[in-house]
């Protein structure tokens, strides 16, 4: 599978392309990724150097890929972080020409705008851009529980809640375009207090992936996600396989990190079960 990978970029630790390239090269796939910032580390950090990269330069590395005849044998377009609103449109073009030479590629967006505990750390002008521009040509959308509520207006997914109201906000949002979403670090009324789960949903049911909730913040988490669904539903065709494959690969990821004691993700450590995770989550049919 070849993949043009439109996101951020941190030389410190693995967020964004950093957090997405090596796993998805782990399984064997060609990765293009095109960088949206160029940061020294992740803004957790709450300091940071280096540039957004302007629009017109994202779009001029697109152009580039594209005159090497890589459109016609890209497989999939992946976007994650877009730093500045202007950058929705580059990925809608570039969506659009991907898709004109390839009429069998699809598009995942994940779309990076912020989490429960830290709130909207985007932009304010970047979500309205997603909801009028990018959700409405993604085959795939990937927001984690926080960012499905800002989309839907539903203040409250920003907690816990039941699963019907996940999947009613999921069929909103499958209603402005894309066939799959993937909705991860469900919180759900109900579930075990030390478990986090992940859903997905499409025109022929809904999947629900319950795994053990570990004590720490990863930032990159979801965008390792995002990609290694992407491969996997790809792969596949199957979105229970791909959720079991994509939450045992990356709680394996998790676990690693979290018994070396480090902050950012130990892909390298973990990249053997990345690409062979010693156990697989099973999956429960919800709808």
């Amino acid at each position: 599978m070849r993949v043009l990978s439109i996101q951020s970029h941190v030389a410190y630790g693995h967020v964004g392309n950093s957090a997405a390239v090596f796993p998805l090269q782990r399984l064997g796939h060609e990765v293009w990724p095109v960088l949206t910032v160029n940061f020294s580390n992740h803004t957790g950090y709450g300091a940071w150097r280096g540039p957004l990269i302007a629009a017109d330069d994202v779009a001029a590395v697109i152009t580039g890929i594209g005159e090497r005849g890589a459109f016609e044998t890209c497989d999939t377009v992946l976007s994650g972080y877009q730093g500045s609103p202007e950058i929705a449109d580059v990925i809608v073009d570039a969506v659009a020409q991907v898709k004109a030479a390839n009429p069998d590629a699809t598009y995942t967006c994940d779309p990076v705008m912020g989490n429960a505990t830290s709130g909207c750390f985007v932009n304010p002008a970047i979500p309205p851009k997603y909801r009028s521009t990018v959700i409405p040509v993604a085959d795939v959308l990937t927001p984690n529980q926080f960012e499905l509520g800002f989309i839907t207006d539903r203040d409250a997914l920003s907690g816990p809640s039941s699963l019907d109201d996940v999947l009613a906000a999921v069929d909103e949002v499958r209603d402005l375009g894309p066939t799959t979403v993937l909705v991860t670090s469900v919180d759900r009324e109900g579930a075990p207090d030390d478990a986090i789960e992940m859903l997905a949903v499409t025109a022929d049911g809904a999947w629900l992936v319950t795994t053990p909730r570990l004590p720490m913040k990863a930032n990159g988490s979801g965008d390792i996600t995002a990609a290694l669904f992407t491969a996997h539903l790809k792969a596949t065709g199957s979105p229970a396989d791909a959720l079991a494959r994509t939450a045992s690969s990356v709680f394996a990821v998790l676990k690693e990190t979290l018994d070396s004691g480090e902050r950012e993700l130990r892909l390298i450590a973990a990249q053997e079960a990345i690409a062979s995770p010693a156990c697989e989550f099973e999956v429960e049919q919800v709808r």
